[in-house]
């Protein structure tokens, strides 16, 4: 299937039961709403996903349900977070097998690579795959940074499709605009500078919390992609807190405790990660909750 690298690409959750085992069934549940909801794409086994508390043949099994659930309807894009280069390899070429259609690359983990060892891994990925990929740029998550100065340097990889910018900085939109022009679909990652990034020219969303709000955070992209920004700042406005857990060190525990409560699925993640409990919970709840109770009225 082609890729087009424009739009939302909702980063999925992997839904898990209490004892921590994967219940794809529930996974696919939500990968339906998602698409009902008008998405233009999926990210499986991202951050948000939990890749890095997975077995490797869970991995497989989760980018395998999500294509028989699209049923090519959109695309499946894999995040591809490993700790070496041969296994990033290994797995970017049995996603493609399995039918995937692109690709979301993280850097090695663990390791902080400095520049041409970033560079080096990212260009080894791109070798064992003929799939268009993405390149997730989060030196704050992920504590190397990709410059726009080194996207112009990454420009001949012909399968380099897009960039999921996470950086923080809105500044580096234009940036990239003019290191490499239009060569790169540009991705925001970052759910609370959606709006901003939107102004300054981008071609999707790489959308958080959004899975518990598929349907106002799709009406959300289409206003800023049809100039009504008057309409979009409403809407960011009434979003905004939600928003925010997004970018909280655990993001992942807020935004699964954001779908249980918009009954989408449960909040069960992976250890070493544990269900928020005490003051916390209470906190990110009472967001969560005004949020749906003064969730806008869509035509």
């Amino acid at each position: 299937m082609p890729t087009p690298w424009k739009g939302v690409y909702p980063a999925v959750t992997t839904q898990f039961r209490q004892d921590q085992l994967l219940d794809l069934d529930a996974t696919a549940r939500h990968l339906e709403a998602l698409i009902d909801s008008g998405v233009s794409g999926l990210i499986v086994c991202g951050s948000l996903g939990e890749n890095q508390a997975m077995e490797p043949q869970e991995k497989r099994q989760v980018v395998e349900l999500a294509i028989k659930t699209s049923r090519g309807r959109v695309p499946v894009v894999s995040g591809v977070a490993e700790t070496s280069t041969a296994a990033a390899i290994r797995y970017v070429r049995d996603c493609e097998r399995l039918g995937a259609a692109g690709f979301m690359v993280m850097p090695a983990m663990v390791y902080k690579a400095d520049a041409p060892e970033a560079m080096h891994f990212f260009r080894s990925v791109a070798a064992a795959t003929r799939l268009p990929w993405m390149l997730y740029n989060n030196p704050i998550g992920y504590p190397v940074d990709v410059t726009p100065e080194m996207f112009k340097e990454l420009s001949d990889i012909e399968n380099l499709a897009a960039i999921k910018e996470s950086s923080g900085d809105t500044r580096r939109v234009t940036q990239i605009r003019l290191a490499v022009g239009d060569r790169f679909s540009l991705f925001c990652g970052v759910d609370d500078l959606i709006l901003e990034a939107s102004i300054l020219g981008i071609d999707g969303w790489v959308a958080g919390t959004g899975i518990a709000f598929p349907r106002e955070n799709q009406h959300l992209w289409e206003l800023m992609r049809a100039g009504k920004w008057d309409e979009a700042r409403t809407m960011y406005r009434w979003f905004s807190p939600l928003l925010r857990l997004d970018v909280h060190p655990h993001f992942v525990q807020y935004i699964k405790l954001a779908v249980q409560e918009t009954g989408l699925g449960k909040e069960w993640v992976r250890e070493p990660r544990l269900p928020i409990a005490g003051a916390e919970r209470e906190t990110v709840l009472r967001i969560i909750r005004e949020g749906i109770a003064n969730r806008p009225k869509l035509k």
